[in-house]
């Protein structure tokens, strides 16, 4: 692996397991944040070269909720991965994902102290039963207060998470839910359709037909009313999932989308060199017990051919505004999307729209097939 200008650290901490995730967590009352630390540092000396991880432009705490760290834990980590040999440049972009209920004057001074200064906030929904169907342990004021408490303490770099797409009996309003957003005027927004995963509380609620999943048209038109509402409220909608205020597009998850080189840290952290891909042992105790024994807690790899990288790097650029640049019968059965609305396209440039990335799965296979 090259010089690593980006790092994900997964924070696997999180007080209660959401209905519908799917990921990598640790659910503790008292979370070691210490201990934690420590072994980070491990892992981070053991897989890098000296010198390998300098100067990052971006680093991302994620989970997990990283906030469970308290306001010195998320210090303690970051003096951890200084030990090891992590920088930061000027500038960097420095991420830390909460639960509102984690953010409170005294930590957000600390975070900033710390060296963060992008919060992002797993808010999903303003609504009180939909909060509840999802196990969320916050409420809805909670979720407001926790936006101007980070202002107030100058964070001035503020995403908060939304969820569409849960099942329509639960009593929430879209709509809703979109305007109290946008009333809040974070920097930017990251939004997200439910999927229903078959290990999750909601995928055996599924399983056994006590819970039915929103049907893909319902789907479909809370994706779109989300694109109109942000959008005419001034937010670029720059990938499937994101909008930003302009110039505050986020600078970690956009070198996912352009296949820069990141190296991931903890239980479940992906890593890409720009050839394989690695993911590390998804159970805490596990990756923990790994570098407790000297060895490297990796939990498998994919070495992609040039097919494959190929075939990712059109998808990555569909998904994003920046679309992608196509010739030949490629080109051609894009300019067929022009007619129904789903891309538009300039010298060879195709680029999906709203509509097209609905769709974005078959339309990108349907240039790979």
């Amino acid at each position: 692996m090259s010089e690593i200008k980006h790092l994900y650290v997964h924070v696997p901490f999180c007080g209660r397991r959401c209905s519908y995730c799917d990921f990598s967590i640790a659910v503790r009352k008292d979370v070691p944040a210490e201990e934690f630390s420590t072994s980070l540092q491990v892992e981070l000396v053991r897989r890098t070269k000296l010198g390998q991880v300098g100067q990052l432009d971006t680093l991302y705490f994620g989970g997990g909720t990283p906030s469970k760290l308290g306001p010195t834990g998320v210090q303690g980590l970051l003096n951890r991965l200084q030990a090891g040999g992590v920088g930061l440049a000027p500038g960097a972009e420095v991420t830390l994902e909460a639960n509102p209920e984690d953010v409170s004057a005294e930590a957000v001074s600390a975070w900033r102290e710390a060296g963060v200064n992008r919060l992002s906030l797993g808010v999903q929904s303003f609504s009180p039963d939909a909060l509840t169907w999802m196990h969320r342990t916050h409420d809805a004021a909670q979720a407001a207060a926790a936006v101007g408490i980070a202002r107030n303490a100058g964070l001035n770099n503020i995403s908060i998470d939304l969820i569409y797409a849960i099942p329509d009996r639960i009593n929430r309003s879209w709509a809703d839910d979109l305007a109290r957003a946008i009333d809040l005027g974070p920097d930017h927004l990251s939004v997200y359709g439910l999927t229903v995963e078959p290990r999750t509380p909601l995928g055996k609620w599924t399983a056994r037909g006590t819970e039915v999943a929103q049907d893909e048209d319902r789907s479909a038109d809370e994706f779109l009313a989300g694109n109109l509402a942000l959008t005419k409220a001034g937010y670029e909608h720059y990938e499937v999932s994101s909008y930003a205020l302009p110039g505050r597009r986020s600078r970690h998850n956009s070198a996912y989308w352009r296949r820069v080189a990141y190296l991931g840290l903890g239980p479940s952290a992906h890593s890409f060199d720009g050839t394989t891909r690695r993911w590390n042992t998804s159970a805490l105790a596990a990756w923990e017990r790994e570098l407790a024994d000297g060895k490297d807690p990796k939990g498998g790899e994919e070495r992609l051919t040039d097919q494959q990288a190929a075939e990712e790097r059109l998808y990555l650029g569909l998904r994003t505004d920046a679309g992608a640049q196509l010739t030949g019968a490629s080109l051609a059965a894009a300019r067929a999307w022009v007619a129904h609305r789903w891309a538009t396209e300039e010298r060879g440039r195709v680029r999906l729209t709203a509509e097209g990335w609905l769709r974005l799965d078959a339309l990108a296979g349907a240039l790979t097939a």
